[in-house]
């Protein structure tokens, strides 16, 4: 079965860098496009960014341009979250997401926070 796994996570200065993974079974990785959301306390969920199949092409939320990064490795079905110049608005669980024959599967999450 589809399994996608977050680690990473953790508590950072405002202006720090967090690299979060998400590792990823049960479905052929390097056919399918990946995301990650977010999710903080009160909040809808939001995209934070989008990486497609083969890794060449990537979309982010505005509120990340410029500071987060996606990018995976195909070889070991992983997906990546590079996140620099964190801010306490960042705060939020992150969660890996795919989407495969009209299913959406999402990891458990992993707890971003943002503080000083």
């Amino acid at each position: 079965q589809v399994q996608l796994v977050e680690s990473g996570g953790g508590l950072v200065q405002p202006g720090g860098s967090l690299r979060l993974s998400c590792a990823a079974s049960g479905f052929t990785f390097n056919n399918y496009a990946m995301t990650w959301y977010r999710q903080a306390p009160g909040k809808e969920r939001e995209l934070v960014a989008a990486i497609t199949s083969a890794g060449g092409n990537t979309n982010y939320a505005d509120s990340v341009k410029g500071r987060f990064t996606s990018f995976r490795d195909n070889a070991k079905n992983m997906v990546y979250l590079q996140m620099d110049r964190l801010k306490p608005e960042d705060t939020a669980v992150y969660c890996c997401h795919t989407a495969r024959m009209g299913r959406h599967y999402w990891g458990q999450g992993t707890q971003v926070t943002v503080s000083s």
